[in-house]
């Protein structure tokens, strides 16, 4: 993993806040581990609002509307699917204690969550933090084909609409590649992020 990492022994959602506000974020090297330590990549995932890019196909999906698209209805379980394992992701970095702090700011506002259900049946989803005029990306699972890339492309909508100006990947992947996600050196990040925090917080 690219970028500094330092361990962390304890942090409340204060600090937890602060730390994105310079650019760093925590993750735990798996889900048993009780440890926490800061992330700051030495190229960040960024995806551009106003490039964001929507395949033919996918596009033609979303038209068919198979899933119900609800914010913030069950956070709780978004991040919990988030960090079972699966046959294609036999591990994840989500802990007890980063589910457990994640929730407190989604009860501060802080912390928000995108989902798709199919009745009362949670598809698929993705969860993270807003801060300013940013929203940082944390994850996201799917249960049924394209869930979660129709829960982007809700989540895109809604932070132009609400005039949100940098979407934070963390990392970039060849899937969030498709969408048009771009690796962006440190101090550019920092710029970027410095002008989304000296916004006022916005609504999600």
């Amino acid at each position: 993993m690219a970028g500094s990492r330092r361990k962390s022994p304890g942090i409340t959602p204060e600090i937890l806040l602060r730390a994105y506000s310079i650019g760093l974020f925590p993750m735990a090297e798996s889900a048993d581990d009780p440890e926490i330590f800061w992330v700051e990549p030495e190229l960040r995932g960024v995806l551009p609002l106003d490039h964001f890019h929507v395949s033919k196909s996918l596009a033609k999906t979303i038209r068919k509307q198979p899933f119900d698209i609800r914010f913030d209805h069950d956070f709780d379980a978004v991040i919990a699917a988030c960090a079972e394992a699966t046959s294609g992701r036999p591990s994840t970095w989500i802990n007890h204690t980063i589910r457990s702090l994640y929730s407190m700011l989604h009860r501060m506002g802080h912390a928000h969550s995108v989902e798709a259900w199919d009745g009362n049946e949670l598809a698929g989803g993705l969860y993270g933090v807003s801060l300013g005029s940013a929203f940082f990306g944390e994850s996201m699972f799917s249960r049924r084909t394209d869930a979660s890339k129709i829960c982007l492309v809700h989540l895109v909508e809604r932070l132009r609409d609400r005039g949100f100006t940098l979407l934070d990947t963390q990392f970039t992947t060849e899937h969030l590649k498709t969408f048009g996600a771009i690796d962006m050196p440190k101090d550019d990040y920092a710029v970027m992020l410095a002008a989304a925090m000296d916004s006022p917080h916005l609504e999600f």
